[in-house]
């Protein structure tokens, strides 16, 4: 079951400037005398590309959502959106699933952001499949493999057709297998093998009824230009993505926070550190690392230092298996 919040007045907030523009920082031109052309920064093409994205999906096609945690990646996403679509509202509406073991700041952060932005919001709970009996708890207590039931059940009821995530292709494996534009079949699905080409950034956005697309506008991002992009348009993040003190316990070589979804064991013993998150998710797998950066200054130069990326290093669910994440996007995840 989904539920939705849609406020009835108000346009959305205007961004700073307009992607690509003949003020936007980071790009040069020279002078019309010197004949030289105009160059856009290595941030503006990726900015640039993704507008482009965004404006092709709403032009292909009927009602398309975005995913939204409140993550950074949903969040640069949505600032993308913003830009492609102002003075207008964004013609989308958010749909976060929530496992409900989410941590409190970032579910603080969602509700203000939509909020602010006037935009609409779908919430599919993975509680309420739980409590009507058709998702199990896990043994582990983990919640984020039972994200695809109501993900596909909230894409199917609102008759989503296109769905944009914040995956990158330098996050995981599966995910560096993956085009912008991945057609999922009838069962959410995907098949690496019915993948199309995307030649001169041409995107094919056909798929029969009962099918949908999956939209990564973020795909030839890093999370190094994600981080330097959130620092050149100064985007707020929660709080977690900056080095704090939290109580934490080590299991399996990660730094977990306690809470009702099952830890502590027995044996682990929660002690206070200095951390924080590289990317969210359930609480139950997404880890913390220890760390000084409590600037974004300081966040992108421990990222520039890193050989692991950020999924590789905080995300147990990512650990289950070899292929862990491929399985689970056959089956329908993001």
């Amino acid at each position: 079951m989904t539920t939705s919040t849609e406020p009835t007045t108000g346009p959305a907030a205007a961004p700073d400037r307009t992607a690509g523009g003949p003020g936007a920082s980071g790009t040069s031109r020279t002078s019309e005398n010197s004949g030289a052309a105009y160059a856009l920064s290595h941030l503006d093409a990726l900015e640039s590309e993704a507008v482009h994205i965004f404006r092709e999906v709403a032009g292909e096609f009927e009602r398309p959502v975005i995913l939204f945690s409140g993550g950074k990646d949903s969040i640069v996403m949505l600032h993308l959106a913003l830009k492609a679509f102002a003075p207008a509202p964004v013609p989308f509406a958010l749909l976060h699933v929530d496992t409900g073991h989410n941590f409190p700041e970032v579910l603080d952060y969602r509700d203000r952001v939509v909020a602010e932005h006037r935009l609409r919001l779908h919430v599919a709970s993975v509680q309420e499949f739980i409590d009507r009996g058709e998702l199990r708890e896990r043994p582990d207590g983990t919640r984020n493999p039972l994200q695809t039931v109501p993900l596909l059940h909230a894409i199917e009821t609102n008759r989503f057709d296109a769905v944009f995530g914040g995956g990158r292709r330098d996050e995981e494996k599966a995910r560096a297998k993956e085009r912008v534009f991945s057609l999922r079949d009838e069962f959410g699905g995907w098949d690496p093998r019915r993948q199309r080409p995307e030649l001169w950034q041409l995107y094919n956005g056909r798929h029969a009824p009962g099918e949908h697309v999956r939209v990564f506008p973020l795909s030839n991002w890093t999370e190094l230009d994600v981080w330097q992009y959130i620092a050149r348009e100064k985007i707020e993040l929660p709080a977690i993505y900056y080095a704090h003190t939290r109580e934490v316990f080590k299991r399996n070589g990660m730094w977990l926070a306690p809470g009702g979804w099952g830890g502590p064991k027995d044996g682990e013993t929660v002690q206070e550190r200095q951390v924080r998150y590289r990317t969210v998710g359930d609480m139950s797998c997404t880890g913390a690392v220890d760390s000084d950066a409590t600037t974004i200054e300081q966040v992108i130069a421990e990222i520039a230092a890193s050989r692991l990326t950020e999924r590789g290093a905080t995300r147990a669910d990512d650990k289950l298996s070899e292929a862990a994440m491929e399985d689970r996007k056959r089956e329908g995840y993001f």
